[in-house]
Formats: structure tokens, sequence, C-alpha cells
């Protein structure tokens, strides 16, 4: 029986930190090689902690951003590669303004399908989490990023398709990272009105669309990881430029989120292997002879 792969295939560096981080954190450590795929540099997004809104980052920030991922990388004990798209920045205004030309949701999706289902031939995982339809949020890149995933997951097994990229690997599982769930802010929240203190979720949950509720009813898997969720935050933090140290994703102290939530939910999307749900465990049903 050899190691156990998992593929992490994310938008933008940072994401990898956001969402699921724990989860990829856990299974470095347990002995699973664990690859963290950014498909695009994050060219275009806006410097979101005033301490590194200086000139010595102006102009050069899709470099900056390079070395806040390898760093964040190391925290987390993953391996990472770079797919090397253009972001697409988070459009604004109404009507929205078109994409840019030659950025990754705007270009035809054939190519970043090719590059993925390479690094996927290549690393053989036996479970790959992603985004769901809606992009987790509805940035284009999110959602592209979706479109992606989904079709390299089952070009990948297809020996017909893309011949010039490996031999076919069929990846046994393919899941969605659901890491905004109302529950979890609701539980939180709680515990600072129990505590007499004024919680950091009371607009998120004031502005809840209901709609979002469906997305709870979708987790099939829950992944125990309190333990890791300390370097889930360096790691965040390693993204200096994106994540302000005040912001309201470090206010909640660390052992409240240990003790009230201390899991990350995935929901199964596609599987070729038996499963029985739900599960806590990605790669149960999973039995390794290559």
């Amino acid at each position: 029986m050899t190691e156990l792969r998992l593929m992490a295939v994310h938008a933008h560096p940072d994401d990898e930190s956001s969402k699921g981080a724990a989860t990829t954190a856990r299974y470095a450590a347990e002995g699973a090689r664990v690859m963290v795929v950014t498909l695009t540099g994050g060219e275009r997004g806006d410097i979101l902690n005033p301490a590194m809104d200086i000139p010595e980052v102006h102009g050069r920030i899709h470099e900056v951003r390079r070395d806040e991922m390898a760093k964040a990388a190391e925290i987390l004990g993953v391996e990472h590669h770079w797919l090397g798209y253009v972001d697409s920045g988070l459009p604004e205004g109404d009507p929205l303004p078109p994409l840019p030309d030659g950025c990754f949701a705007a270009i035809p999706l054939d190519g970043p399908v090719s590059d993925l289902v390479r690094v996927i031939r290549e690393f053989r995982p036996h479970v790959i989490t992603t985004y769901d339809e809606n992009g987790g949020y509805p940035h284009p890149d999110h959602i592209r990023c979706h479109e992606v995933s989904v079709a390299a997951f089952e070009a990948a097994a297809d020996h017909v398709r893309y011949p010039d990229a490996g031999p076919p690997w069929a990846v046994s599982k393919l899941y969605y990272n659901h890491g905004f769930l109302r529950q979890r802010m609701q539980v939180l929240q709680d515990e600072f009105a129990k505590h007499g203190k004024e919680g950091p979720f009371a607009k998120w949950l004031e502005n809840w669309d209901a709609e979002e509720d469906v997305i709870e009813k979708r987790v099939t898997t829950r992944i125990e990881c309190a333990k890791y969720f300390a370097q889930r935050d360096e790691a965040l933090l390693a993204h200096a430029t994106q994540i302000d140290p005040k912001s309201f994703f470090f206010t909640t102290p660390m052992e409240w989120q240990q003790r009230l939530w201390p899991t990350e939910e995935y929901e199964l999307a596609r599987s070729r292997v038996p499963v029985r749900l739900p599960e806590t465990d990605l790669f149960t049903g999973i039995h390794t002879h290559d």
C-alpha cells in the first residue's frame, strides 16, 4: 500500500489558507502527499492589509504574492504548483464591466483544463477538493476554478482526452469546500453573547440569504482538524498583503473554535469508489496499490 495523495485546487494565492487549510495540514502531518494547485497569480488582488499598502509593494504585487504563497505552503507542509493564469479581478458596478482580455475567467476552458489534467496525471491524486458551482462566492475566477476542476477530474481518466498530457489517471473522489456556514457563525456568535461580548458575525447573520442555507444540507463530510487551526491561521497570515491580522478572522478565541466547531466541511460531488455517507475522512473507501 502506497501513500495517499490529496490535491486541493484553488483560484488565487491565499484561498488555500482560508478554505480547507486545517484539513490539508492534518493530512500532510499524517503522512499523505498533499499538493495545492493555484490557478492564477492573484495579480489583480487589492492590498487588503493597511500595513502592506506601501511603495515597496505597489507595482510588484504578483511577485510579493508568490513569496507569500511559498511561505504558506511551507507552513501547511504541502507541495505547491502554479498553473500560471492571470487573475480576472473582481468586477464591480451595475452593470458589471467586461472581464479583462486574456484573464483566467475570459479565456477558453480547454487551455486550463489541459494543464490541470497534466498535473493530475503527474501527481495522481486519490482525492481532489475544489469549489462548488457558485465558487464558494461568485468571483469569476472561483466559478471558473469549479468548471476547470470538474472537467479535469473527468478528462484525466479518459485515455482519449489530452493524450499528450501523460497516461490517464482516475481520481477516486472529488469534493467541494463548504467553509462559510451560517450554523458555524451562529454558534460562535452565541458564545460571544454568552460572555457578554459583541461577536464579529452579526452583520453576516443579519444579511444572510436564506437560500444559502441549502449549502448546509449539502455537507456530506466533516473532517476533525481542530489541532491544526493555529497552523491554518499562521498560513493565512503569511498572505500579508491580503490578510489584516486585526480582521474578524482572528477575533474568535482559538479555544472556542476548537471546542465548538472542530471540523471543516465538504460535499462529496463525484466518487468512483463505494461510499457511505456521512463521512469523517476524505480517503474513506480508497485502497491504494499503486
